[in-house]
């Protein structure tokens, strides 16, 4: 994935409305109208975010008669998951050196308790 799509990939997610947008088309595709509903801003609102959504590869709109039904496109998001995916390894090794240091703080802490 090149760095301009990653970074609309990335933009597009930043916004709340777009992810509740993707979570809805994550179920099966859904009108405009449809998409709208849950939401208190106007349909040309609504159109603009789906028009980033589209930009960025996230989304396709179709037309059945008058109808553009929109469906998630969701290689976009495996390839951020795979970007992040490189720095797991980092979260990992954190997440051990801290548990290193917990058990080592109990291990203190039940060497100084008395026996009684």
């Amino acid at each position: 994935m090149s760095t301009d799509t990653l970074s609309a990939t990335f933009s597009a997610l930043a916004d709340p409305t777009r992810r509740a947008i993707l979570a809805r088309l994550a179920q099966g595709e859904a009108t405009v109208n449809e998409l709208a509903e849950p939401f208190d801003i106007s349909l040309p609102a609504i159109s603009k975010h789906l028009k980033v959504l589209e930009r960025a590869g996230l989304i396709t709109q179709g037309r059945k008669a008058q109808w553009r039904p929109c469906r998630l496109e969701a290689a976009p998001l495996k390839e951020v998951s795979e970007w992040v995916a490189q720095y797991q390894n980092i979260w990992e090794e954190s997440l051990d050196r801290l548990d290193d240091y917990l058990q080592q703080l109990q291990s203190m802490e039940n060497m100084d308790e008395p026996d009684q």
